[in-house]
């Protein structure tokens, strides 16, 4: 609403005294040029539709003043890309494998790749499909401690605040999404006896084993992203 505002105490003062004709194209230009901005400073996707005094598809120089003339921006292509971009640059680089392992699902049942056909609505994860992802989260493949994942959320939400809101969770992934997924743990389900100190969560709470791990779901880091409503 800010710009909009702007927008409006710019024009009156810019085209006072003016013939209506020339205030069409003034008003024309100053929204392409606005436009132009806002992509290139990445606050807005070059992915939009176009509305001009109510009918979608028409160009600028249409416009009967006052307009208006309105952009519904596709914004996902530039937020989840982003995202990608960050989670990529902070993954393990070894062998390259696990950053080109990211997935984007929508409704939590689907992979999509063309992020320009997503309703506005839509909430989307991303995570990986790798069965190790989780240790890369927890710390234990060369990066540090909840710099992938948690760490990706709070640099996109800074970003985009007030646009998207970005949740880092451990999810469980259900069969069908990926061929790989989800990941079940493995082992021979052997019972084993705990540390009897207080550095133990078996020991503090009671238990002098351990529960095995054998055959239990992989979670999933994830970042789970929404629109501000």
């Amino acid at each position: 609403m800010a710009g909009f505002e702007f927008f409006e105490r710019d024009l009156k003062l810019a085209t006072a005294g003016m013939e209506p004709g020339a205030i069409d194209k003034a008003l024309a230009a100053f929204a392409k040029q606005e436009v132009k901005r806002v992509i290139a400073e990445g606050i807005a996707s070059p992915n939009y539709e176009r509305y001009v005094n109510g009918v979608p598809g028409a160009t600028e120089d249409a416009v009967k003043a006052p307009g208006p003339i309105v952009y519904e921006f596709v914004n996902w292509p530039l937020v989840i890309n982003a995202a990608l971009d960050e989670l990529k640059n902070r993954s393990p680089r070894k062998s390259g494998r696990f950053a080109s392992s990211f997935i984007v699902i929508v409704a939590r049942r689907l992979i999509v790749t063309d992020f320009t056909k997503l309703r506005g609505d839509a909430e989307i994860i991303i995570t990986n499909f790798q069965p190790y992802v989780r240790k890369a989260e927890v710390g234990f493949l060369g990066i540090p401690a909840q710099r992938l994942f948690y760490g990706t959320a709070r640099v996109m939400g800074s970003r985009f605040r007030g646009l998207f809101t970005f949740e880092s969770k451990f999810l469980n992934v259900p069969a069908g999404i990926h061929a790989v997924m989800p990941y079940r743990l493995k082992g021979d389900g052997t019972i084993r006896l705990a540390v009897q100190n207080r550095r133990s969560s078996a020991f503090r709470s009671g238990r002098d084993t351990l529960k095995s791990k054998a055959g239990q779901q992989l979670t999933y880091p994830s970042i789970i992203i929404n629109p501000v409503s």
